[in-house]
């Protein structure tokens, strides 16, 4: 659901193509040598295949290294973001500040399963989901109050820890509307598993109504 998360995707498929490739090369050898016949009494070294087979896989590892590098560094890479959200870990549960408007500020903790309703998710719905505008640069910023959490979001391949006196940042694009849904990634307690994360993706014109809306009822 972001263009960093569609990156990596196509990283794992290359690296699991290169895999794929070694893997039956490997096991074709060792076919070969468990059902030939062939033996050779005198051969002492080989100089070409030795080079060949310490050089082939340094070239392999550069297929893999050269994109992995690009995307450690796109990842770090802050783009002019439109609006900066603050991410405070306690335990257990989230607490969001935006920074670029005064005193909107909450608290999000997760819907206990009895309080429920019949289409919410259980263990991963919260009573206040973070509102952010679809197809602009949002930079993070993480920290904690007590212990180490981790703000993770997989499907926009965000995942930053948040570190008692520390402030990590990262930044994300979400390209399409709807709910995305993440957890606490770092064991932090009693209640780890029950401090989840939702972010809601909504048009700009929707997301400057509820801005509104939320600074009118300060």
């Amino acid at each position: 659901s972001s263009p960093l998360m569609e990156q990596l995707n196509f990283f794992h498929d290359h690296t699991l193509l290169i895999l794929i490739m070694i893997t039956v090369l490997i096991a074709y050898i060792m076919f070969m040598l468990f059902f030939n016949k062939f033996t050779n009494r005198y051969l002492l070294h080989g100089q070409t295949i030795e080079i060949i087979w310490t050089i082939l896989p340094a070239v392999i590892l550069m297929f893999i290294a050269f994109p992995s590098l690009r995307l450690l560094y796109l990842m770090d890479e802050i783009n002019s973001p439109l609006i900066t959200l603050k991410a405070i870990g306690h335990q257990w549960y989230w607490s969001y500040e935006y920074s670029n408007f005064l005193n909107l500020e909450f608290d999000s903790y997760m819907i206990p399963t009895n309080e429920l309703d019949t289409n919410g998710f259980r263990l991963l719905d919260v009573d206040n989901r973070i509102i952010l505008p679809m197809n602009n640069q949002i930079r993070i910023l993480v920290t904690a109050t007590d212990v180490i959490h981790s703000w993770t979001v997989p499907s926009l391949g965000v995942k930053i820890d948040a570190t008692p006196g520390r402030l990590n940042q990262t930044n994300f694009l979400i390209n399409q509307p709807g709910l995305f849904f993440g957890q606490c990634s770092e064991i932090c307690g009693a209640n780890h598993s029950f401090m989840p994360i939702v972010i809601e993706s909504i048009p700009m014109n929707y997301f400057i109504k509820w801005i509104s809306s939320q600074m009118n009822s300060l």
